[in-house]
């Protein structure tokens, strides 16, 4: 089993939450997906190694971006456009 951590940018509220949960656990081998609001975290379990460009895939699908390392130093991009779910 392997865990890969991620930062995605743009979620904004509960329905942000779900929608990358819901297409992150759809990634073949995917165990547990645990997503933070508050830090835009994303922990994802595997009974291998986590595919990385499936899961940027499904974040992405989701309406959402992983924010590069260089990026989350610099804050991770725009996050006043609003809600990625459209809610807002």
């Amino acid at each position: 089993m392997s865990t890969a951590t991620y930062s995605v940018v743009g979620m904004t509220c509960g329905h942000c939450v779900n929608s990358v949960t819901e297409e992150v656990r759809q990634v073949p081998g995917v165990t547990d997906v645990s997503v933070d609001l508050a830090t835009g975290g994303l922990a994802v379990s595997a009974v291998a190694d986590v595919d990385d460009g499936a899961v940027r895939a499904a974040v992405e699908e989701a309406g959402y971006q992983v924010a590069e390392p260089a990026n989350l130093l610099a804050g991770a991009g725009d996050q006043t456009s609003g809600c990625g779910c459209g809610c807002s």
